[in-house]
């Protein structure tokens, strides 16, 4: 191919051969007209001009022999299918580029991996849909959210890290990655749109952190091998179809539990008799020094199941969160009532210094004044310190 030589591209409507294989940008071409490629299927080799700013909407549509790309840092937009259907496109470098377009990689099925610069803050509808190929992707750190159908079909994707500065992952971003068998949520995700992991069937657990308020409906449907699934703290707003058609084993609920298990090791037993009659009803499962689990067959009760197990537990939350308001102000009583000891320190001092003096004198009218330094024990705390005796 290197005996081929270059066509120079010099934009403004210039009209493109469809045979062309080897394409070079004039240095003063600011932008790629849109189509300008499109269905160029012999097009092999692609040398962009620093100075480009634009790539036009499906300017390399259909490019099915091209295999690789680099963009010059210039580049600021890529267009709608810019490179949409190039089936053996496999490797592809961004560089600093701030945005993508709808459909801009959709159906590369080559392409092996991409990686998002820290310019990408968004990126357009099924940007990735389709890649079949594609089995490693680093997002942006400064990514706000993963788009509809972003990485939908992307049947060779095994692991996706989203990073905390995602608040919203969109209807479909996931479905039917097929090999996905790892997903870490982070922190800062508020929430997992409807089908998001949809058909994700080798999923086998999926940790909600605690940022997470909404999941979708049927966002995690169809993911056959899902068996557990650990809600960070308490229970998002989920919808009774969100896990439908997964064979889940347990929902477990770490922090909560730990928080509760501390409670009542500190003596508030009341607690747990509240708890008791969920649990006897078999509506939730607790073991002392275990962790609070739902039971599968409460969510798959017919009408609203998932609606009364998260009633519960946000009855359950606003117990827990009400004794530890309650616990730190009594720890606050308690540090008040130690301030209030110390500045009596000096007069204390003072006090025990004037009788040593009055008794070497042998002043006998002697006067016990402790009662101008008692400091009463506040109610909670002593309530506090019992619990502990």
């Amino acid at each position: 191919m290197n005996d081929v030589p270059f066509y120079e591209y010099q934009g403004n409507g210039h009209r493109i051969p469809k045979d062309v294989k080897r394409v070079r940008f004039h240095p003063s071409v600011t932008k790629i007209d849109d189509e300008a490629f499109n269905n160029c299927k012999r097009l092999r080799q692609v040398v962009f001009n620093e100075g480009l700013q634009t790539i036009g909407g499906r300017a390399f549509y259909g490019c099915k022999s091209l295999q690789s790309i680099t963009l010059p840092s210039t580049v600021t937009e890529i267009g709608l299918c810019a490179f949409q259907g190039c089936s053996v496109l496999r490797e592809v470098v961004l560089n600093e580029i701030p945005k993508i377009g709808d459909y801009a990689f959709c159906w590369c099925t080559s392409l092996e991996s991409i990686t998002l610069p820290a310019t990408v803050t968004d990126f357009g509808k099924s940007a990735f849909s389709n890649c079949r190929g594609l089995n490693e992707v680093v997002l942006s750190e400064s990514l706000k959210k993963i788009e509809w159908r972003a990485f939908n079909e992307c049947r060779s994707l095994e692991s996706i890290t989203i990073p905390s500065s995602v608040t919203e992952i969109r209807r479909s971003a996931f479905s039917n990655c097929k090999s996905l068998r790892e997903v870490v949520l982070n922190d800062g995700l508020k929430t997992i749109g409807d089908s998001a992991f949809f058909e994700c069937n080798s999923l086998e657990s999926i940790t909600i952190p605690s940022s997470v308020v909404e999941i979708g409906s049927w966002a995690f449907q169809g993911c056959s091998s899902l068996r557990e699934v650990l809600c960070i703290e308490g229970l998002p707003n989920i919808k009774h179809d969100t896990f439908g058609g997964c064979n889940l084993e347990r929902i477990t609920f770490p922090n909560l539990s730990s928080r509760l298990e501390d409670i009542i090791r500190a003596g508030r037993v009341n607690i747990q008799n509240k708890i008791q009659q969920y649990i006897n009803r078999g509506e939730i499962e607790w073991e002392r020094g275990g962790t609070i689990r739902i039971p599968v067959q409460v969510t798959r009760r017919r009408g609203d199941g998932w609606g009364l197990v998260q009633q519960h537990f946000r009855q359950i939350a606003n117990w827990i969160k009400y004794y530890e308001i309650k616990e730190a102000t009594t720890l606050f009583e308690l540090a008040l009532w130690k301030a209030k000891i110390d500045q009596n320190e000096d007069y204390i001092y003072e006090r025990d210094r004037k009788k040593a003096k009055m008794n070497q004198a042998g002043d006998t009218n002697r006067h016990d004044d402790r009662g101008s330094f008692r400091v009463d024990v506040p109610g909670p705390v002593k309530d506090t310190i019992l619990q502990y005796l």
